[in-house]
């Protein structure tokens, strides 16, 4: 059975290549709309590796891949909306990448995670707080680890700059969007 690596107050995934799972892993986020409701959203086609460090977790790697097609927030016209021009644009720029460039233990099994992130062909460094939730066997008798990682982008860094107006004021989209990613990572 798998088990977490913990040392000096720190858990760690176990050292080696770890391959998502997308169908026990998801790719969600959530955005205000009219600034007073959340539509969340998520993303069905996406891969993803890490590679655990054996020396440190701060020499672990890891990166991703969303396509941004297989968005569905519940309405199939939003979702059109978000995948043309407007937005996302999936016929020009069809995927989302993710690279670490720093991992830093905070505590415990929690990490400050700093990447680039591509949306439309913009890169941006972003940072995120990640989770070592555990380590178990499957039935099948697969190593497996699950993470967490959630934090928070504006959209607009990233070419996602349609808005309008209520008559009110307030924006009909939030430009702060979360970022809620859970990944089951079996060991390849």
């Amino acid at each position: 059975m798998t088990q977490l690596q913990t040392e000096a107050g720190m858990v760690r995934v176990p050292a080696g290549t770890w391959e998502v799972d997308p169908d026990h892993s998801s790719v969600a986020f959530e955005v205000k709309h009219l600034m007073i409701a959340t539509v969340r959203g998520q993303f069905s086609d996406f891969d993803g590796q890490l590679e655990a460090a054996e020396d440190d977790p701060s020499n672990s790697r890891a990166w991703g891949t969303v396509r941004v097609a297989s968005i569905d927030t519940g309405n199939p016209d939003r979702d059109a909306h978000l995948r043309s021009p407007d937005f996302f644009d999936a016929e020009h720029y069809p995927e989302m990448r993710f690279e670490t460039t720093r991992v830093r233990h905070v505590e415990g099994g929690h990490y400050r995670v700093s990447g680039d992130l591509t949306v439309k062909d913009v890169t941006r460094e972003v940072e995120m707080d990640a989770t070592v939730e555990g380590a178990a066997e499957d039935p099948w008798g697969n190593e497996r680890v699950g993470i967490s990682i959630r934090g928070v982008i504006n959209r607009t860094e990233f070419g996602l700059t349609w808005q309008q107006t209520a008559s009110a004021g307030a924006l009909l989209v939030g430009e702060e969007v979360s970022v809620l990613i859970d990944v089951s990572a079996v060991r390849a």
